[in-house]
């Protein structure tokens, strides 16, 4: 099985999702130090925004198309050839201002192209294309909002991932990062307890390289 991270947080090595992600790649080295690991942070090197000249390269034919209209299609690809070829998917996607990250919806943006990762049927009826896959969310926030109406972050992703064809997708929360020392470990803790439970209920899983 094939594992792909998605890293988007800013705060490098002091974020508590980047945390909650290392502890799942640890643990999954653990189980197989053989595994190797695909982790794309674009949260130390954000992708570029997406803007009128992206989808102006994604509209203008191939033959047609500048050199830098070129290279922005082909990060694009990139981008989803990963996401298809992984079997796998975790995002750790942190919670600012009761939202994601600019990073991480520049990523979906890039990610959601017509055609290839969704498309419509002849009903007019949304069909996501990147089916068969793991999903697994670990966010981390401020306040404690999991659960409750307060939480606008997961029915948001649910949906868009969803949307995409992903629809079997766990969320792990790491809660009370801003509610002082104790209640940050507790959180991080319970959050850490909750991915140890996931893998060990899940058979041993490569990763991809």
């Amino acid at each position: 099985m094939k594992t792909l991270v998605i890293l988007s947080s800013i705060l490098g090595d002091r974020s508590n999702s980047k945390q909650l992600a290392d502890h799942l790649i640890a643990r999954i080295k653990s189980a197989n130090p053989a595994a190797a690991v695909k982790i794309r942070d674009i949260g130390a090197q954000p992708l570029p925004y997406f803007d009128g000249a992206t989808v102006g390269a994604l509209f203008t034919p191939s033959d047609a198309r500048t050199a830098e209209q070129h290279r922005i299609v082909e990060l694009g690809d990139a981008l989803i050839a990963e996401l298809m070829e992984a079997d796998r998917i975790v995002f750790a996607v942190p919670v600012y201002n009761f939202s994601l990250p600019a990073q991480f919806k520049t990523y979906l943006d890039y990610v959601a192209r017509a055609g290839v990762t969704f498309r419509y049927t002849s009903e007019g009826v949304p069909e996501g294309l990147v089916k068969g896959k793991e999903v697994l969310v670990l966010t981390a926030r401020g306040g404690k909002a999991e659960g409750t109406p307060a939480d606008t972050l997961t029915p948001y992703l649910r949906q868009m991932l969803g949307f995409l064809g992903m629809d079997d997708v766990t969320f792990i929360a790491a809660e009370g990062m801003a509610m002082g020392e104790v209640a940050a470990l507790e959180g991080v803790a319970q959050a850490k307890q909750r991915i140890d439970a996931l893998l060990a209920d899940a058979a041993p899983v490569g990763i991809a390289a």
